[in-house]
């Protein structure tokens, strides 16, 4: 990166710190949020009490976290429900709330024609929200996300939602600006109810390809056509979100940005056969990773050089090895949809969620909310049969509940 970009960075690296809190603005001061060590326990212990010869026992462990406590009181059915989230369009609310009480379903996403502002929105999560029951979620509450980059993809509009321009434009802000921007518009989103932003855009679209980059670049999502360009602004965007207390989501990893087609529309056109694990373009994933970004999401594209064999979001090659183990992401990993995308119409439903968690994914995401029965069936059959893989479906839980008991989501957050 080079050293203007790093100084502009550097500007809005406060706002990112300690994004998986629950932030109250750019001055914040960050808080860890891990239990005492076993060491840190014992020195406390040490400077209180006299040494003796016969204490050598091992100090207790910590207690149990809000997270670990929530997630041994709930049913098999309801912790594979956390991995799931549906599509909320308008007028479906009592679709949605029944799949919450019978499927155990943890997440929703708004999708399709929110145009009737703020307080229609409001209606409709409140209406959701009470089917999280102790019986349907644990009393778990539901976390609510929506895509609102700007420009062309803003799913909630009309009184209470001031529109932003697209990503590009945003990029020419200076970043100060930009991020006060998001600040405003993630300060809406959460007076609306919402609790995720899946924005901003990481994903770099070359000049050479342009427009005629299908997902990104036709609409103008892109913030650079390089890292080191897109990088400022899309941390600058993320920033603000946290400061409102919206968690950001950095996609697409590890980048459509060199793509012809749209995943959404497409399972031909949508190999990027030149992006390997040193590409330069993933200097955007690894920032947003630095900065503390907690929530990732991963494409359905095909990237040969990472894994000849898999889309990305059901390679534990991308997923588990590149963006968990090379690049160190210990948050939230969630799919692009993989309900009415046609990149993945060829794997059966119950596959799609059991290989993306497979892979080191957590939160399902499906445009198509009839499916989640079968999904999470599918994840309790794969669980009971292989011990290996139920560990997996019990860290995405505890990841997921750890997201959110940080947002005050479980029955003994504080």
């Amino acid at each position: 990166m080079a050293r203007g970009a790093r100084r502009r960075t550097a500007v809005i690296a406060a706002c990112l710190v300690g994004l998986t809190t629950a932030a109250t603005g750019c001055t914040a001061t960050a808080k860890s949020n891990a239990p005492p060590s076993a060491s840190s326990t014992s020195t406390a212990r040490s400077s209180s009490q006299s040494a003796s010869p016969s204490s050598t026992s091992a100090p207790p462990p910590p207690p149990p976290t809000c997270a670990q406590t929530t997630f041994a009181a709930l049913t098999p059915e309801q912790r594979a429900g956390q991995l799931i989230m549906v599509a909320l369009q308008p007028g479906q609310q009592a679709n949605v709330a029944a799949l919450i009480a019978t499927s155990h379903v943890g997440s929703v996403f708004l999708l399709g024609g929110w145009d009737g502002g703020a307080s229609s929105v409001q209606t409709a999560i409140a209406a959701v929200e009470q089917s999280a029951t102790a019986e349907a979620t644990g009393a778990v509450k539901v976390w609510t996300a929506v895509d609102q980059e700007g420009g062309q993809v803003q799913q909630l509009k009309g009184p209470g939602f001031n529109p932003l321009p697209d990503a590009r434009t945003q990029a020419g802000l200076p970043l100060p600006e930009l991020t006060t921007q998001a600040q405003g518009l993630g300060a809406q989103l959460k007076a609306a109810g919402i609790d995720i932003n899946l924005a901003p855009v990481a994903d770099v679209v070359p000049t050479s390809i342009g427009t005629g980059n299908g997902p990104i670049g036709k609409f103008n999502r892109q913030y650079g056509a390089t890292a080191e360009q897109a990088t400022p602004p899309m941390l600058a965007f993320a920033a603000g979100m946290t400061a409102a207390g919206v968690l950001p989501t950095a996609k697409h990893f590890p980048g459509i940005g060199r793509i012809s087609q749209n995943t959404d529309d497409s399972a031909v056109g949508i190999t990027d056969n030149q992006l390997t694990a040193a590409d330069p373009s993933l200097g955007t994933f690894k920032a947003a990773i630095a900065h503390g970004v907690p929530l990732m999401m991963v494409s359905s594209a095909l990237y040969p050089q990472l894994d000849p064999a898999n889309q990305a979001m059901f390679s534990p090659a991308i997923v588990s090895g590149l963006l968990r183990g090379t690049f160190g992401f210990g948050g939230v990993v969630l799919s692009d949809d993989v309900g009415a995308a046609k990149s993945v119409a060829a794997v059966p439903i119950g596959d799609r969620a059991t290989r993306f968690v497979a892979a080191g994914g957590d939160v399902v995401l499906t445009a198509v909310p009839s499916q989640a029965p079968i999904m999470t069936a599918a994840l309790l059959t794969d669980g009971a049969s292989d011990p290996a893989f139920q560990e997996k479906i019990n860290a995405s839980v505890l990841r997921v509940l750890t997201a959110k008991d940080r947002q005050k989501l479980l029955p003994c957050s504080a």
